[in-house]
């Protein structure tokens, strides 16, 4: 059954390849733990995989983008996340 261009046979990889991506990098960073990826959030727009939300310690943004830098290419990776360092 198939309606128009939009059917799910040309657009199923897509979204699985997508999903399969989000899920490696998310689980990456669990395993990581020097990482706090509790308020970051990954997204992929096409190719591009967005990291947004916020990290608490500066050192976590480089090991953030390393993580889905090896994952996806560092080409790939775009970082909008915003800092947040606890206040003493």
């Amino acid at each position: 059954m198939k309606f128009g261009a939009n059917n799910h046979e040309e657009r199923c990889s897509e979204g699985h390849r997508s999903a399969s991506i989000i899920a490696t990098i998310k689980a990456a960073l669990s395993a990581d733990p020097d990482i706090d990826s509790s308020a970051i959030e990954i997204r992929m727009l096409g190719p591009v995989v967005l990291l947004e939300g916020y990290i608490t310690k500066a050192a976590d943004r480089d090991r953030v983008i390393s993580v889905a830098a090896l994952i996806v290419g560092g080409e790939n990776v775009h970082d909008r996340m915003q800092s947040r360092f606890p206040t003493q």
